[in-house]
């Protein structure tokens, strides 16, 4: 589903600031997989993902989709591919506009678009039904600003909006790490309900080594720009963080 092949990339080459952010990463994701990554500051978690995203060009390597090379696609037309939720709850969605704006915007991304209502009573229907899921009580403010809302519930809009239209591959960079720890535990549910029952492949960035070993069907460690372990199923349901901490000291 997600192949990405010895992609390697080097910020400011030739210069006293050069640093190698990517050092031939290599990884695979079937279809289904909820895969958390994990790694100290600077092992390329984060890179890795706006690699897929198509943030930056990659000096070499391939990233593939469904078959489909994007290597060399812009990031604008990666978006019909990817949902991304990033770690600052005010990136993701547009403060100025009401609730069902922006979710209309995030359904009508990559769709032809004519003249018509801005938001129609059947669309409205639908996302009113969908907040009342999240358990926020969103769905009796859809008029109100996104900036009023609470971090937490800017980031359970979010990621609601990154996975209306179901994307082939969902992008979690950190997006619990501004949050305190009870909304941080209520945002990861969502996230694990939503993911789980529309089976969307997903990718999670964390620091957390609770979260990560908790969460998804697989753990991925990186270090120096390279992906230095993985585990899934049973191997997986036997570590302890005590073993990832461990792993960090190698």
């Amino acid at each position: 589903m997600l192949s990405v092949e010895e992609v390697r990339k080097t910020f400011n080459a030739g210069t006293v600031n050069e640093r190698i952010a990517l050092d031939g990463v290599t990884f695979r994701l079937e279809e289904g997989d909820f895969i958390t990554v994990v790694g100290g500051n600077g092992s390329g978690k984060s890179t890795t993902m706006n690699a897929i995203a198509g943030v930056f060009p990659i000096d070499s390597g391939s990233v593939r989709i469904d078959g489909r090379d994007i290597t060399a696609l812009p990031e604008y037309k990666r978006a019909a591919y990817l949902g991304r939720v990033f770690q600052d709850p005010m990136m993701g969605s547009a403060a100025r506009m009401n609730i069902e704006e922006n979710l209309a915007l995030a359904y009508r991304k990559c769709r032809r678009r004519g003249l018509g209502w801005g938001v129609t009573k059947k669309e409205r229907g639908k996302y009113r039904e969908l907040l009342a899921q999240l358990d926020l009580g969103l769905e009796d403010r859809m008029t109100s600003r996104v900036g009023l809302l609470s971090g937490g519930q800017r980031q359970a809009l979010t990621l609601l909006m990154a996975t209306l239209n179901k994307p082939a591959l969902l992008l979690l960079d950190e997006h619990t790490a501004a949050l305190d720890p009870k909304t941080a535990g209520k945002v990861l549910a969502l996230t694990e309900k939503i993911v789980t029952e529309n089976k969307i492949t997903t990718l999670m960035v964390t620091h957390n080594m609770h979260d990560a070993l908790r969460y998804g069907n697989r753990v991925m460690m990186m270090r120096d720009g390279r992906a230095v372990f993985e585990a899934a199923g049973e191997e997986k349901a036997r570590l302890k963080v005590a073993d990832m901490l461990e792993m960090f000291e190698i």
